[in-house]
């Protein structure tokens, strides 16, 4: 019978520790948080509809898109990145994170990481960063990465096929 009674009053303590810990913040969940998850849902079933191929990459301070060509990208479910370009498979992995690069409450896509691995081979192993996505449309998927080292901006575009 004790027990029945102590639960109550643990329930009522449990509740105004958690109150009280709220900050004014947290009252209303974030709208940008929200569009955040929204529009990181949109980039995920862009990406994951079709094959896509690399139509430019930058790299520190040359082109290099000729790589892959030939290749055609294949974003997968459960993060798999899959590149082949008839006789040759690569496999790396992706996913789309938020990004914390914009204080405001509006979210916008460069708030959002293009995040890509690959092991092997090298030129393949150079893709492997958390891009910042700059712009994404049905058709096209525009990323940039700034260096911390030298300052220089990537550039990594991939186009529908």
């Amino acid at each position: 019978m004790k027990t029945i009674k102590i639960l109550p009053i643990l329930a009522v303590v449990l509740m105004l520790t958690t109150a009280s810990t709220c900050h004014k913040d947290d009252d209303n969940p974030s709208v940008s948080n929200q569009q955040q998850i929204a529009m990181i849902n949109a980039v995920n079933g862009t990406v994951m509809q079709g094959n896509w191929h690399v139509s430019y990459y930058f790299d520190n301070d040359s082109e290099e898109t000729s790589n892959f060509s030939g290749y055609t990208f294949s974003f997968g479910s459960g993060g798999i990145l899959t590149a082949t370009n008839g006789s040759n498979t690569q496999t790396g992995s992706w996913f789309v994170s938020g990004s914390n690069s914009s204080n405001d409450d509006n979210p916008h896509p460069e708030d959002l990481d293009f995040n890509i691995a690959f092991s092997s081979p090298a030129n393949f192993a150079e893709l492997t960063d958390d891009w910042e996505i700059v712009t994404f449309t049905a058709a096209r998927i525009e990323l940039i990465d700034v260096s911390g080292g030298n300052g220089g901006t990537d550039r990594l575009i991939f186009e529908k096929n």
